[in-house]
């Protein structure tokens, strides 16, 4: 029976117990600070109460606290589940507690901004625990059309698996084999982590026709806004595949689970198109944050606000074709100026 730790007990890292589960595994899950209910709840009943669903038998839930008992006998699989903000957090708590490799699988999904561009997050775990540990560990990443819920509910599931080493991506993906998580891999991990960050950023675009049929009212007829809706999708991955190949990844993945899957998926539901909804509807970002979604998290404003700054100056540079980029461009002005959000149809299409 291998042995998987899951750091960060949120409805994602919890998720992917189910999987790990049925694969025969047994999980230590262990919540963050800010997972304080949800462990005390799966350590005395197993129901986890964001998921509501009983985890199953195998899982042994503990604190924060408990990471280091947790990775004393080395797990075969590390599955780092914390929000991206956690990311430094979970970085201190691996680095005090390893003292041989561990791969790690991140369903984590964030990018951070460097002076000359942007780095995908396994890339800054990696660097990170060598530079403090001296070790060299794998880190790999999940991508691709994954609702929490939905796999908590044994609903079935693909995903990418993506990393630098095949052999490690082909042990990460056994590990979670089951009959409902149908896991493909992948060596572009670049593109697998941009589309991964990117789709919730773009689903702000794809989710503004919603606030504008409200804003201007159904026409006589009834007819909807589902073309325009489709045209920025279109356009979202169109943007996507830049940045991908410019960014060092594969075009070919955008068109894959990663990229045109995830979108999918994320434009159905979720905070980021509740978001997109209210710029739509005409409310500038910081009146929409203050008014209506104060205590939400919104992954894709969030990501715009983080990343901005460096798409700008990469534009500005040339590293970054702004003229083919005009969707990223007016996100970035809405998000990170607090300006409308200006959907000019002149600039899509070009190519």
């Amino acid at each position: 029976m291998a042995r998987i730790v899951i750091l960060g007990a949120g409805v994602m890292g919890s998720a992917m117990t189910l999987p790990a589960a049925h694969a025969g595994n047994s999980i230590s899950l262990v919540g963050t600070h800010l997972d304080e209910e949800i462990v005390a709840s799966v350590a005395s009943t197993g129901h986890h109460p964001r998921l509501n669903v009983t985890l199953p038998a195998a899982v042994v839930a503990y604190p924060w606290t408990g990471f280091v008992d947790a990775m004393s006998d080395r797990p075969d699989l590390l599955v780092l589940g914390v929000s991206s903000a956690g990311v430094p957090w979970a970085i201190d708590r691996i680095a005090e507690s390893v003292t041989s490799p561990v791969p790690i699988l991140m369903v984590t999904k964030g990018l951070a901004a460097r002076d000359d561009g942007i780095d995908i997050l396994p890339h800054v775990v990696a660097r990170e625990i060598q530079r403090r540990t001296a070790l060299s560990m794998p880190v790999m990443a999940v991508g691709g059309p994954c609702i929490a819920g939905e796999l908590a509910a044994q609903r079935d599931t693909s995903v990418m698996v993506a990393g630098h080493d095949a052999d490690s991506i082909a042990a990460a993906s056994r590990l979670l084999r089951a009959p409902f998580y149908h896991a493909r891999a992948s060596s572009d991990l670049a593109g697998v982590e941009i589309c991964a960050a990117f789709k919730n950023f773009y689903t702000l675009a794809v989710g503004a026709p919603v606030g504008l049929l409200e804003r201007d009212n159904k026409a006589p007829n009834g007819a909807l806004m589902h073309n325009l809706a489709s045209s920025l999708f279109s356009q979202s991955l169109q943007e996507m595949a830049i940045l991908v190949e410019a960014l060092g990844g594969k075009i070919a993945t955008v068109r894959g689970l990663a990229g045109s899957g995830d979108l999918y998926v994320t434009c159905q539901a979720g905070r980021n198109g509740r978001m997109g909804r209210l710029l739509g509807c005409g409310l500038r970002y910081s009146v929409a944050k203050r008014d209506h979604m104060s205590s939400d998290t919104v992954e894709g404003a969030q990501l715009a606000l983080d990343l901005g700054p460096t798409l700008e100056r990469m534009m500005s540079r040339g590293k970054l074709p702004r003229d083919r980029l005009p969707l990223t461009a007016a996100i970035v002005e809405a998000i990170c100026h607090d300006a409308p959000l200006v959907l000019s149809f002149d600039s899509f299409h070009r190519g």
